[in-house]
């Protein structure tokens, strides 16, 4: 039971992953756009920089599951590599027992709370373009949310590779 559960979260992920890794374009396309006008009509916009920021931070923000699904987030393994399989599954169930799990709860509730609020208030940036930013700030909180859940995935698959 556990096993798809796990099955499913990490297709899930993956299938977020691989969709949001499409917001490249758009991001690339503006920032084109906003150097060709920039430097060819002396004419930037007022909206080009502060798209790009939220495209990229989408992109930053779906891409923290689908790493951590596969395994790619930075880590300080020297010691832990010696260790013997077992052990090594023991110490990934101790930290993110102890560290990634309530750091990961606490991201989601806050995150979840700042879009409520941001939502609630129909936030948006005090710029000059302005544009609504309780869309992104719910996304985040998405965001959060996948992250919590791949890593409740990740924590099964070490639960189970000690069962074996």
């Amino acid at each position: 039971m556990l096993e798809v559960i796990r099955k499913n979260i990490n297709h899930l992920i993956n299938k977020e992953g691989e969709i949001t890794s499409f917001l490249i374009y758009p991001l690339l396309l503006i920032v084109i756009y906003e150097v060709f006008m920039r430097y060819a009509f002396n004419a930037p916009t007022t909206w080009g920089f502060e798209a790009t920021t939220f495209l990229y931070g989408l992109h930053y923000m779906f891409g923290l599951a689908y790493t951590d699904a596969h395994d790619g987030h930075v880590k300080v393994d020297i010691f832990s590599s010696l260790a013997p399989a077992r052990l090594q599954a023991i110490l990934r169930i101790v930290t993110n027992l102890v560290f990634f799990m309530p750091v990961t709860v606490c991201l989601t509730i806050w995150g979840t709370k700042f879009a409520y609020l941001s939502t609630k208030g129909l936030e948006a940036n005090s710029t000059s373009w302005a544009p609504p930013i309780w869309p992104l700030k719910i996304l985040m909180a998405v965001c959060l949310l996948s992250l919590l859940i791949q890593g409740i995935a990740n924590l099964i698959k070490d639960i189970q590779s000690l069962k074996e």
